[in-house]
């Protein structure tokens, strides 16, 4: 006798792209957990998918590009494959909403970087055939909670972990305001109770962003909570193996965050502080907080305080008024600080910031050699600084296979941010049968490259 056939329809099935940073990316982690449990399929194949979803980043014009190019490569699958319809949201949604439906017929719903909530509703109405196009774009307010659902779009032992939400300090070649509004902090139980359900399914690192963490408590009543307190609860709490921090504001790093991140036995001698520039000038143009001198105070109280630290930062070059001498002013401070890691732009100029129409442009050629100068420089930095730690023995989480070769793992030392740094290519010890993917191992250093380490593992395994 046959067996019946189910007559239970199929979920709709939905893909999402994720584009920018790792804002976005803690944003669209919520998306997909708000999606799966409002009954959706997910697929990681765009051509399965009846409804697409490209969460946008438009922090620059290189940025937006390949938005709206992620975007048109999407609504081609309207005609060669099983999509329905195309939602655009994210940072680029949130600044242009109606402007960008008028500009692109293929997209049916628009939303803003913070209505990600509304993104089960809206998939429903299309699904169904009652959703016309509509750009629904709110205020940029919203900060995600512990207790919404979240999918990990990284390796399941790292994951973001977003403390705040816009920015208040009114850069003058910065956009983000526009996008992501004014500072607002999480409470720190929340983020407690989020990085403890992380624990739980086995995350060993987590690494705290927002616009500017540094800003951490400053819409809250002072002295109630701050970035130095939140370190401290996470510690306290014992968790998190690793817990990092990114995108620190210089003019905001205080003693007692400097003390948080020498005695926190869990948080990792890292700190990311984009400075943008180092000359006086170039700095008040950019309407930056602190001067040259309170920079090098920072940094000298940093590694003072704690010895092992790792540095990133960034710098824009080509800045309006940037000239020849301001901008080796930066390439002499970059050679004497000797940055772990750093990151370089060139200017963009970003529509409806205050740095449009300032005199003294550079010739997009000029600022593009002076990036490449700079990075240059930086090269040799990185190859020594990682030179220095051959020989040494250090604490290693292993990530998975390398992106170079199946034939290598690779991992990173605390002194290595995820995605954005180098990496620790291991060569030697590791069974093959079982490989310590998201764990901890022991590693003696053996080589040094520009921006990577190669090492074999000589220490048990601990973690996950």
């Amino acid at each position: 006798m046959a067996e019946p056939t189910s007559t239970r329809p199929q979920p709709t099935t939905v893909g999402f792209i994720s584009l920018g940073c790792p804002k976005n990316l803690a944003d669209s982690e919520v998306a997909l957990g708000l999606t799966a449990q409002a009954g959706f399929a997910l697929t990681r194949d765009p051509g399965e998918a009846d409804l697409l979803v490209v969460n946008t980043c438009g922090f620059l014009e290189s940025a937006r590009q390949e938005s709206v190019d992620t975007i048109l490569e999407m609504a081609a699958y309207k005609e060669h494959g099983h999509c329905r319809g195309l939602v655009v949201t994210g940072c680029l949604g949130q600044r242009y909403g109606v402007e960008l439906l008028e500009a692109l017929p293929e997209v049916d719903v628009v939303l803003g970087s913070a209505d990600y909530q509304r993104l089960p509703e809206v998939l429903r109405g299309l699904i169904a055939g009652r959703q016309g196009r509509e750009a629904k774009v709110g205020l940029p307010d919203h900060l995600y909670t512990a207790d919404l659902p979240r999918l990990s779009l990284t390796a399941p032992h790292t994951a973001y972990v977003k403390i705040g939400e816009g920015c208040d300090n009114a850069c003058t070649f910065c956009s983000i305001p526009l996008m992501r509004g004014g500072f607002a902090s999480r409470p720190i139980a929340d983020l407690l109770r989020e990085t403890e359900a992380m624990a739980a399914r086995g995350v060993q690192e987590v690494v705290l962003i927002s616009q500017d963490t540094t800003a951490y408590g400053c819409d809250r009543p002072a002295g109630h909570e701050d970035l130095a307190g939140l370190l401290r609860a996470l510690d306290r709490q014992g968790a998190i193996p690793w817990i990092r921090l990114l995108y620190a504001y210089p003019g905001s790093v205080t003693g007692d965050l400097i003390d948080a991140l020498a005695t926190c036995e869990r948080v990792v001698p890292y700190l990311d502080m984009p400075l943008q520039h180092i000359s006086d000038e170039v700095l008040r143009r950019m309407n930056r907080r602190g001067k040259s001198a309170a920079i090098r105070a920072v940094i000298t109280a940093l590694r003072r305080e704690v010895p092992e630290i790792a540095l990133r930062t960034t710098f824009i070059v080509g800045f309006p008024g940037e000239t020849a001498d301001h901008f080796k002013e930066l390439c002499d401070f970059v050679a004497e600080v000797g940055f772990d890691w750093l990151g370089g732009f060139t200017y963009s100029e970003e529509e409806g910031t205050a740095a449009v129409g300032f005199s003294g442009a550079v010739a997009a050629e000029v600022a593009q050699e002076r990036l490449d100068r700079l990075m240059a420089l930086q090269r040799q930095i990185s190859r020594r600084r990682l030179q220095g730690r051959v020989g040494r023995r250090e604490r290693v989480l292993v990530d998975g296979l390398s992106q170079e070769t199946d034939l290598l793992l690779a991992g990173r030392t605390a002194r290595m941010a995820p995605e954005i740094d180098g990496v620790v290519y291991l060569n030697d010890g590791i069974d093959a049968a079982a490989p310590p993917i998201g764990r901890f191992v022991e590693v003696e250093i053996t080589e040094a490259h520009d921006y990577d380490l190669v090492g074999r593992v000589v220490g048990g395994e601990e973690g996950a």
